[in-house]
């Protein structure tokens, strides 16, 4: 009953939206508070009011990110809250080893255990979508994202990423859960030269075999987002990858998320 009434309200908001605000709700500026810089200027609240943007990446302060969505739910036509993302990859304010070291440990509850604080303390912040985990087979030590993957084999990846996905996003019905990022889909971290965002060229059996299992795993178990890989895979950009996206993501593993 809930799922029908959600899906009304959603089709109705839908059919009142201009073009505009729907590719708006595909905008996802990055405020850089989790580098540097600040993001409350005069344009970005312009964009808010006129619906121009569906979140924000690394905002970082309850204060700010308050007032954003205050922006967003009162101030624009069609009141729709603002999805604010951070890359919270092992831990928030508490800071936890990186996840090369965290699957050190073969401790899979561990590893549920900081998603979860992670998840409470970024919530607490605003934070509601975390781009975590990442979930890539890291079997090029050349390439320079090594110590953001849980390491080299996909069983061990997969039941890290698994835990992760549920320690991030409990139910998904409480303030301390946040949306879970499975990333990046795929192959990326096995380039032909080593370097990060060239091109990959993987057989359909070790994608089966070796990278596709975490994702497989992270969509059954509930993970509601799913990051593209920055590279070309075989020759065809993952972005605009049909095979991928469509034929695997949606229709062999019945994705629901975004």
């Amino acid at each position: 009953e809930k799922d029908a009434e959600m899906d009304c309200f959603i089709t109705d908001l839908m059919e009142r939206m201009t073009l505009r605000e729907k590719l708006g709700q595909l905008n996802l500026p990055s405020g850089g508070d989790l580098v540097t810089g600040s993001v409350m200027n005069g344009e970005l609240s312009d964009m808010i009011r006129k619906q121009e943007i569906g979140g924000f990446f690394n905002v970082k302060g309850i204060q700010k990110i308050n007032a954003l969505q205050h922006l967003a739910v009162e101030e624009s036509r069609l009141k729709i809250p603002l999805l604010v993302g951070a890359d919270v990859i092992h831990g928030y304010e508490t800071i936890f080893p990186i996840p090369l070291a965290l699957s050190c440990s073969w401790d899979t509850l561990a590893v549920e255990r900081m998603a979860r604080i992670s998840a409470i303390e970024a919530s607490a912040d605003g934070i509601n979508w975390t781009f975590s985990p990442m979930v890539d087979i890291c079997r090029d030590a050349r390439w320079g994202r090594v110590g953001e993957t849980y390491g080299e084999d996909p069983y061990l990846v997969t039941l890290l990423g698994v835990q992760s996905v549920k320690g991030y996003q409990g139910n998904l019905n409480g303030s301390e859960d946040v949306l879970a990022c499975i990333k990046h889909f795929v192959g990326g971290s096995e380039p032909i030269n080593g370097t990060n965002g060239s091109p990959t060229d993987l057989s359909e059996r070790t994608l089966r075999e070796v990278f596709f299992p975490p994702f497989e795993a992270g969509v059954k178990a509930g993970a509601m987002s799913l990051m593209t890989a920055h590279n070309e895979l075989n020759g065809i950009p993952c972005h605009s990858n049909e095979w991928l996206m469509q034929d695997v993501l949606r229709g062999e593993w019945k994705f629901p998320g975004f």
